[in-house]
């Protein structure tokens, strides 16, 4: 009996709370799609962190803070940043080693722009004074009812695996890809012109999205697809 994909997944940081935290919707996925999900640490024990993500066969980066725009070059243009800098130093890392050991990679919403700004992209850090005649990208919750359409882009994983050429999702966030890293390819784009989702070619399974598959995998035939691919793509040969 083949055993299970064990799928690391980063957690969720309550700063009131100074506590860690996780959507089950993470776990959901995950599970329904036939892996094994464990909460990653959040520390800067970089041997315990290390030793935790060597046990994993895909990393699953979630929502939360913002991405600090130190780490695409740019001043923090808000008046009161939300960023969260343990979680920017240790997503990083484990970016990097999912690269470099080619582990199955599914980043959400901040887990999505974190992977396009650690591969040489950049964001727009508030889209609604960013963004010309933007869509409303930022919806009050509960999260997961849908809220835009999103128009995949033909002959790319996502629009294989959806068999669409435009979906409907839901919606929670303010930042989003602006330049995207010439590492990556768009898979999927709002209305307004904002990246939704991107890929990484030359990887097995290195996929970005915007939104919240997390929110609507338990009813939404999509979402749960993308949980199934990542899972799947992280199975042992």
């Amino acid at each position: 009996m083949n055993s299970k994909p064990i799928i690391g997944v980063m957690p969720l940081w309550d700063d009131n709370r100074k506590s860690i935290w996780i959507h089950p919707g993470y776990f959901d996925g995950v599970i329904k799609a036939g892996g094994v999900p464990i909460l990653l640490p959040l520390t800067r024990e970089e041997d315990v962190f290390t030793q935790a993500l060597r046990i994993c066969s895909g990393l699953l980066f979630t929502g939360g803070q913002d991405v600090s725009p130190a780490l695409y070059g740019k001043a923090d243009t808000a008046d009161t940043p939300d960023t969260c800098p343990l979680r920017d130093h240790q997503e990083s890392l484990a970016i990097r080693f999912a690269l470099e050991h080619d582990l199955s990679v599914l980043g959400i919403c901040r887990g999505h722009q974190l992977l396009n700004v650690l591969l040489g992209g950049t964001l727009w850090q508030d889209i609604p004074s960013e963004v010309e005649h933007p869509l409303v990208h930022l919806h009050t919750p509960p999260q997961d009812p849908v809220s835009h359409d999103v128009i995949l882009e033909p002959d790319t994983p996502l629009s294989s695996l959806l068999q669409r050429q435009r979906i409907t999702v839901n919606s929670y966030h303010h930042q989003g890809v602006r330049e995207l890293s010439p590492m990556l390819k768009c898979m999927a784009r709002a209305s307004d012109g904002v990246i939704e989702a991107a890929y990484m070619p030359e990887k097995r399974f290195v996929w970005g999205v915007q939104w919240h598959p997390e929110m609507s995998c338990q009813t939404d035939e999509n979402s749960m697809k993308i949980f199934a691919a990542f899972v799947s793509s992280a199975r042992h040969d």
